[in-house]
């Protein structure tokens, strides 16, 4: 009966000690660069080189059981290994660790995961356990054009026994450790009276990730990256607080801003952030010294070999160094996609972001309607208030119950932050979402909710209040997150054990139907059939528009012109 439960907890325990481990290889590899003694750190770090690690090898390597098993379990035996000989230094952040995964462990107990998940997450994942490198996997599907580390990752999580029932593993590990990493920055600030607009930011940040963003099974990639991007406007803030610029705070960022890119390359209009940290970085030093501390960083050649391996997998599936921006797609290539499809798809996206287009509606002349502001009143109406309205409400909640709780008549002076540069940058991101893209899972909850905890951490900021009533609202609230993250969580379980019959106890695993195999299923079919059809055992004709052929060794999927 508990045989099935009593896999899952191992194989969780097993991913999450080999991640880590894998971050403890990689700070003594790049030791000068060691960024942080916090395990969550060392978690990102493991994630950034398993990333690497899975796109490199999938070029050459099926990312089959035998694979991964030696992988996972050289990244587990590195996590003891390095756990006992620093025992007493990591401790303290030992007991934080196993707590927030512990408490995380609820939101693993899924039964239905997201609408994107049979289309597109879970056959392309699968396909990379069963084949190395396939070109042209655009053809299949809209899907299969927008890569992500996050199929990657979970390709290296396919093992025996779980097989593929740990596909949301990777989300799980960002938030936790996202999770450990400013829960410890709050409490060491605490303990040391370093209260600052920095600290209310990181605390604000973690009750809206975990009790907005509580549903593991809805992240996908898009939750996932903007919680990375919430950890990278705190460690920008604290970059330019410092007054030296020791190394380690430049790896933090190329790291955390190689994880968001390469979980959807749209987020590389992000890497904007790149100019505030060099405007404040040439303020201090010469030109010269501040291109050399950038590139001379130990993490920006894995960081760049990042960013070109994602380029490179947007490339061998649509023929676009990024999808869907027509000006950067190549026509020339058998599997590209032709520039006025990329287009028309750009369009689509954009006609879907602003409201004019979903299951049971579409305007006419869609063109004219995503032009300039045509879509506002209809994206008010349809998008509006629906979706961002409950989004508001529930932040404007947290806001006045914040306030409420840390609010005094009395003021401190204090010197505010030189932050307008970084607001300026927000600003023109939130621009460029509502213009382009108004859609909350395409950065908006990012941009909107750094915006507005920016401003109120500088408000309650200047509330003078004695540092232990202080410390004792921050305990209470981070109390109170845990408590709504669980009841949310257990709300949810009862739902779906009501309205899908949903046996945690008996059957943990998450709904895995037939269909999701549909697509790995047409692959192997296609790769078998033009194997034997060069053997000339059976005839080289196919009625499919989809056909495939073998160049320098790999397979080509690509459609008649």
């Amino acid at each position: 009966m508990f045989s099935n439960l009593a896999i899952f907890i191992f194989f969780y325990i097993f991913i999450l000690f080999s991640v880590v481990g894998y971050g403890f290889l990689i700070s003594k590899a790049i030791g000068q660069y060691n960024i942080s003694n916090n395990i969550g750190y060392l978690g990102l770090k493991g994630l950034f080189f398993l990333s690497i690690y899975s796109y490199l090898s999938s070029i050459f390597l099926k990312h089959n059981y035998l694979h991964n098993s030696l992988i996972m379990l050289f990244g587990f035996l590195s996590f003891f290994y390095f756990i006992r000989i620093n025992f007493k230094k990591y401790k303290s952040h030992i007991i934080n660790f196993f707590v927030i995964f512990l408490i995380l462990f609820i939101s693993s107990l899924i039964y239905k995961m997201h609408d994107d998940f049979p289309y597109y997450h879970f056959p392309y994942t699968y396909i990379l356990t069963q084949n190395n490198l396939i070109v042209g996997l655009g053809q299949l599907n809209l899907g299969f054009r927008t890569p992500s580390s996050l199929f990657y990752l979970n390709s290296i999580f396919y093992l025996p026994l779980i097989k593929f029932y740990l596909f949301m593993m990777p989300s799980i590990l960002i938030l936790g450790f996202v999770n450990l990493i400013i829960s410890e920055k709050i409490i060491y600030n605490l303990k040391v009276n370093k209260i600052n607009y920095i600290t209310y930011f990181g605390l604000l940040v973690l009750i809206f990730i975990n009790i907005f963003f509580y549903r593991i099974g809805e992240h996908g990639t898009d939750k996932s990256a903007q919680i990375l991007i919430f950890l990278l406007i705190i460690e920008v803030l604290l970059f330019i607080e410092l007054k030296n610029l020791p190394p380690k705070i430049l790896s933090k960022i190329l790291i955390l801003m190689g994880l968001i890119i390469s979980l959807k390359a749209f987020y590389v209009l992000y890497s904007i952030i790149i100019f505030i940290l060099f405007y404040e970085v040439i303020k201090r030093k010469k030109f010269y010294e501040s291109i050399k501390f950038f590139i001379g960083n130990g993490y920006f050649i894995p960081f760049f070999l990042f960013f070109l391996l994602v380029i490179f997998n947007y490339f061998v599936n649509t023929g676009c160094l990024i999808y869907p921006v027509s000006f950067t797609c190549f026509e020339n290539f058998s599997w590209s996609i032709s520039k006025l499809e990329v287009n028309e798809v750009n369009n689509w996206y954009e006609l879907w972001s602003k409201a004019g287009a979903g299951p049971n509606h579409r305007v006419n002349n869609p063109l004219e309607y995503i032009s300039y502001f045509n879509w506002v009143n209809n994206w008010i109406d349809k998008y509006f208030f629906n979706k961002v309205s409950d989004f508001l409400l529930g932040l404007l909640l947290l806001v006045v119950i914040v306030i409420i709780i840390f609010y005094s008549k009395k003021k401190k002076r204090i010197q505010l932050p030189n932050l307008k540069f970084l607001f300026l940058v927000l600003l023109l991101l939130l621009f460029e979402w509502f213009y382009n893209h108004p859609a909350l899972r395409y950065g908006g909850y990012a941009v909107i909710i750094s915006l507005t905890f920016l401003t109120l951490s500088i408000r309650l900021n200047k509330y003078q209040i004695h540092i232990e009533s202080i410390k004792k609202k921050f305990k209470i609230l981070m109390l109170i997150t845990i408590i709504v993250f669980l009841g949310r969580n257990i709300n949810r379980i009862h739902n779906e054990i009501t309205v899908y019959n949903y046996k945690p106890i008996i059957d943990v695993n998450y709904n895995v139907e037939e269909s999701y195999f549909k697509i790995p299923y047409l692959i192997n079919s296609k790769i078998l059939n033009y194997e034997l059809c060069k053997k000339k055992e059976i005839k080289c004709k196919e009625e499919d528009k989809i056909q495939i052929r073998k160049s320098l060794n790999y397979y080509v999927l690509y459609r008649e012109k």
